[in-house]
């Protein structure tokens, strides 16, 4: 049996009218045909909404008796066995009388839509249990009934019934809220201009947020990479440099201006060179969240590269950096990251470069790797070049000075450029930088007129040497562009057969979700991974792979959420930011997996009702042919 589906109607305050909104949309369902009852309503004497109900069905109350009083609830069982399509069901924070099966209001509507029987409800911004703290700073008062705000977000729809302040009190002055006897008291209290402003503003950024998340999983779905600015989203690089602290907190404050979302980014990078302080990093992570930031970690061999990823993936529109103090030269011979960030950046994410009083010179936090980036060669091959060039070219020196009047300088020269291109190929551009300016200096020595000497007397030999080395640096940069090339075509070649793989697996397992987690276990070689599910509010390991899967989501290194309010957790180093961009596709087949799961499962529940629905006629048919 398919679950029913959730539609909520959520209140900026009280008197805004979601509950003639929940009734008006009832009666035009109804209008059109649809099966629409009343499970409960709370009209509060009010007569417009006590004349939406004229053309509904009003499902009877359960009439429960506490302490000798007599009070009513809605009557679940009465609504299950009328099995309309669509409940009316108000207040979803309500809490039932002692005795209920029940606790909760809320509860009772999570047995309807298990019976698959479709609800619209009411609730409004104060009885979130997230916001209850601040409800009660604002307006002074506490709020006894609250609901999860997860039951609320699992919500197939969720509509915000807003009202301006002033129209509000005048609602309430003209006594289409509470009695006339109530509403000074409510104007001079709950309801001053202050806190309904405050309660207003309340529900547009919870709402916002849950609009956030939907956005976020559609641009997940249809592979959508550039940010879109609908909502600011500030991220500074978290170094762990002196100066970082003043970094942050200004950051904090430009996203608290554009009521934006702070994100701070660490890169580790690939260059070997030294890090910054562990503790010192620590410190700024722990003030990015005292600030409300929230810290993501990446790695990669470029850092400015590794940095936009990260700010794409995170839909950032303000990317923060900290100026550094370094000398012309150092950023002349070494680059500058900041360059490279603003370029690669584009015109989609705004940089902001931000000078601090406190900012180290010798800062390395954004310190930028040399220009030149060695091929990814081995140790073995790199060796072997250079022991190539060490022993090769004096013993082919020695040889051809024997034969050097047959041979001649040209002949030489060719016999050398070719030594050095065997070099370059084996073990990239150092080697044969190196052995190229070796060939230089004893072709210039031995062969050159007049031998035995640095000086070049014909002008055609020196434009021959000249060439003779730009052409051997040439060939070293393409041997080390053409693997550096090569490695990312293997790269993307297994990411697709990865890819293909899983998809694969999602098509062909009945049970596939362990595969795919083995699967990411070993294409990005993590210590463990875990898929966790929420169930009865409570979450659930559904599949793990690794010597370390995290037992809970809270214990686990790394999250990436799911598009089903689901959680992918993992134990392990941290991914680069191109891991991550593969990582969203894994993501979409875990999803469906899920997915598939769930459909398995109300597949197996219908057929075991049909089982027992077969059974129940095949009796009543026994039976009523025994009474006949």
């Amino acid at each position: 049996m398919a679950r029913g589906q959730l539609r909520v109607y959520l209140g900026a305050a009280p008197g805004v009218g979601k509950t003639f909104a929940m009734l008006n949309e009832g009666r035009r369902r109804h209008e059109r045909g649809t099966d629409v009852v009343v499970g409960y309503v709370e009209t509060h004497g009010r007569p417009n909404t006590e004349a939406q109900l004229r053309a509904l069905e009003v499902i009877g109350r359960k009439v429960m008796t506490y302490r000798d009083q007599a009070f009513e609830e809605m009557d679940v069982d009465a609504i299950v066995a009328r099995r309309p399509g669509w409940a009316l069901v108000d207040e979803l924070a309500h809490t039932n009388v002692p005795g209920s099966r029940n606790e909760k209001r809320w509860e009772d509507i999570e047995e309807l839509l298990a019976a698959g029987i479709n609800v619209i409800s009411t609730v409004n911004i104060q009885h979130l249990e997230s916001l209850n703290d601040v409800v009660e700073r604002i307006t002074g008062i506490k709020q006894r009934e609250t609901v999860p705000d997860a039951v609320v977000r699992a919500a197939d729809q969720i509509e915000l019934v807003d009202m301006a302040p002033e129209a509000l009190r005048r609602r309430m002055a003209h006594g289409n809220i509470y009695a006339a006897e109530k509403v000074d008291a409510a104007l001079g209290n709950y309801f001053r201009i202050g806190n309904l402003a405050a309660l207003r503003e309340l529900a547009l950024l919870w709402m916002a947020d849950r609009v956030d998340e939907s956005l976020t999983e559609y641009r997940e779905r249809h592979g959508i990479e550039g940010p879109w600015e609908t909502k600011e989203r500030v991220l500074v690089a978290l170094t762990g440099a002196p100066g970082s602290d003043d970094l942050i907190r200004r950051a904090a404050r430009m996203a608290m201006r554009t009521r934006g979302e702070l994100v701070g980014a660490h890169i580790a990078s690939g260059d070997g060179l030294a890090g910054p302080s562990d503790s010192r990093l620590e410190e700024h992570r722990a003030l990015l969240e005292e600030v409300g930031g929230r810290y993501v970690e990446a790695s990669g061999p470029d850092v400015a590269t590794a940095l936009v990823q990260v700010a794409r993936s995170e839909n950032a529109t303000q990317l923060v950096l900290g100026a550094s103090r370094r000398s012309r030269w150092t950023e002349l011979f070494r680059g500058s990251v900041i360059n490279r960030v603003i370029r690669a950046a584009g015109g989609a994410i705004d940089v902001h470069v931000i000078s601090t009083a406190t900012m180290d010179s010798d800062d390395r936090s954004l310190r930028a790797p040399p220009r030149m980036r060695l091929a990814p060669l081995s140790r073995t091959r790199r060796g072997t070049a250079l022991v190539l060039g060490i022993f090769g070219l004096p013993l082919m020196t020695v040889a051809l000075t024997q034969v050097r009047d047959s041979v001649g300088f040209e002949n030489a020269l060719l016999l050398y450029l070719l030594f050095v291109m065997v070099i370059a190929v084996i073990g990239g551009a150092i080697p044969a930088v190196l052995a190229s300016v070796a060939a230089f200096l004893l072709l210039n020595w031995f062969f050159a007129p007049p031998i035995h000497t640095f000086t070049i007397d014909n002008g055609r030999d020196a434009l021959a040497l000249v060439s003779f080395l730009a052409v051997a640096g040439v060939v070293s940069a393409l041997v080390d562009l053409a693997t550096r090339r090569r490695d990312a075509a293997y790269r993307a070649r297994a990411e697709a057969r990865a890819l293909a793989t899983m998809a694969a697996t999602v098509l062909q397992e009945p049970e596939p979700l362990p595969k795919l987690a083995h699967a990411l276990a070993d294409s990005f070689q993590l210590d463990g991974v875990a898929i966790f599910t929420r169930v009865d509010d409570r979450w659930t390991r559904v599949a793990d792979a690794g010597a370390a899967p995290p037992v809970e989501p809270g214990d686990a290194a790394n999250l990436f959420p799911l598009p089903d309010g689901s959680v992918l957790a993992w134990s392990g180093d941290a991914l680069k930011p191109a891991d991550r961009e593969t990582l969203g596709s894994f993501a979409t087949q875990l999803a469906l997996a899920l997915r598939g799961r769930r459909l398995q499962a109300e597949v197996a529940n219908a057929t075991s009702l049909a089982r027992a629905n077969e059974l129940r006629t095949a009796l009543l048919a026994a039976v009523s042919h025994d009474l006949r």
